[in-house]
């Protein structure tokens, strides 16, 4: 395939961006005992985008032959030309960034690839059964296991041509938990880039099953929270979703550029000193994080990107075009979902970097506070505002871990918070690798961190 597609950016005017991609899918979903739902889906084709006078034009076709992908490059030119009319800021050229060339292959494409459907069915099912087994206050159980082949070879015609493969797996089980009619629920997941044994590395799939069901009963036997300002510590899954939700969106260029919060803020302060968050393809600090991909969809390599360094905001999340828009690099965060999307900005794996604290430490630090982990859902918007609902609320008194309370929720503006962290755990975690992103696109990304202790507003049933 890269052989065609050199040949037809070669021979084609102007710049020419060409990306074949191929996904499989298989999925399976399991409860009370049995598999309700079944998914393999086989997709491919060629994206093509064209710079024509300072503006893109994008085709796509499903038929990856050579005369078929040609048509689609003049399709592509046509679209760019019948739109130029219309753009008032052209783009004049694309900044280079480091082009990615040769085959890039992430670990365990070939040996998951080879796993007997039956066994991964079977994972599924064993999972579910020892769920709904872990206890009589256990009402429902559900497991799910997904599986995502990736194949792609992206050419430019400035030089970019590499192939790159990769899989991610995940798995999910829920349980629902009843005590005196009060009712819980507690999902433990796990998603990866990487095989099998790289998603249960930490622990089995029956084991995180039943780590799911007694965190639901003891949500069913716990008091609701108080609601006030407290000092917390909050735990990798919950940072994930604040450095994601409340600060990578608004850090990602066409975000700044459409009025973010952090449009005009480079080189000022957004967090403590103890602050660094950083968004890169790789899989930092812990292996087989969600969002791992060495290049990016159009062909820049996917390199580490320090957003805030000791709380001082550096930098943004750039596509080529953005990039040339504020005169830097490209920062290989051009994303696209399927061969028939355009690339967007997109985060990879985001993340603050460990610091030098244990929890035990951060933990005696607090007299009255709380331990926070297990993101439910929430919201946040482009002016960094936030609310998050929190699945375990655990009181911290007199520098002790002390009672577990349900229905938290923690909200705030996301750099209010930064500039409040205190302390930095050399503990770290990625945990929202099993999730998507769903800005315009669907997409697989990570987010983690160490634990932080910071101040947030806690909302509850009542208040404290």
């Amino acid at each position: 395939m890269r052989e065609i597609l050199e040949r037809l950016v070669h021979n084609a005017d102007g710049f020419v961006e060409l990306r074949y991609h191929r996904q499989e899918t298989r999925a399976f979903e399991v409860e009370k005992g049995r598999v309700e739902n079944s998914i393999l889906s086989r997709r491919s084709g060629v994206g093509v985008r064209v710079l024509e006078q300072g503006t893109w034009g994008f085709a796509a076709t499903s038929d990856a032959s050579e005369k078929a992908i040609a048509r689609a490059v003049e399709q592509a030119r046509s679209a760019a030309r019948a739109s130029a009319t219309f753009r008032k800021a052209r783009l004049l050229g694309l900044p280079a960034g480091t082009l990615a060339r040769g085959v890039f292959s992430e670990p365990g494409y070939d040996d998951l690839y080879r796993q007997p459907l039956e066994a991964k069915i079977q994972l599924a099912e064993e999972a579910e059964r020892a769920a709904r087994a872990a206890s009589p206050l256990i009402e429902t159980a559900r497991s799910t296991y997904r599986e995502m082949f990736e194949e792609k070879t992206i050419v430019t015609s400035d030089g970019a041509s590499c192939d790159l493969k990769l899989v991610r797996p995940e798995f999910r089980v829920n349980a629902v938990a009843v005590k005196d009619g009060d009712r819980a629920t507690f999902s433990e997941m796990v998603g990866v880039t990487g095989g099998w044994d790289c998603a249960f590395k930490d622990a089995s799939s029956q084991e995180l099953a039943i780590s799911a069901s007694r965190k639901a009963v003891d949500l069913a036997k716990a008091p609701y929270a108080p609601g006030g300002r407290f000092k917390v510590i909050l735990a990798p899954s919950i940072v994930g979703l604040l450095v994601h939700e409340a600060i990578g969106h608004t850090v990602e260029a066409d975000f700044v550029m459409a009025g973010s919060i952090a449009q005009g803020k480079l080189g000022q302060r957004v967090g403590s000193e103890v602050v660094t968050l950083c968004d890169s393809g790789a899989s930092e600090h812990y292996a087989g994080a969600g969002g791992t991909i060495p290049v990016d969809d159009e062909g820049i390599v996917a390199g580490r990107t320090v957003i805030i360094r000791a709380g001082i905001l550096e930098s943004y999340l750039h596509s080529r075009e953005s990039a040339a828009h504020f005169g830097v690099a490209p920062t290989g965060n051009a994303r696209a979902w399927a061969y028939a999307d355009e690339p967007l900005i997109r985060m990879r794996n985001t993340y603050i970097e460990p610091g030098d604290m244990s929890l035990e430490e951060m933990i005696a630090g607090i007299d009255d506070g709380f331990l926070l982990d297990g993101p439910l859902n929430g919201q946040a918007d482009a002016t960094g505002e936030f609310m998050f609902a929190v699945a375990r609320a655990q009181r911290i008194r007199a520098g002790k871990l002390a009672e577990l309370v349900r229905g938290a929720t923690v909200s705030g503006i996301a750099f209010d918070v930064l500039r409040s962290v205190d302390a930095v755990s050399r503990e770290f975690k990625w945990d929202m690798g099993a999730g998507y992103c769903g800005k315009g696109q669907r997409m697989k990304v990570d987010a983690g961190g160490p634990y932080l202790r910071c101040e947030v507003l806690l909302g509850g049933q009542q208040l404290g």
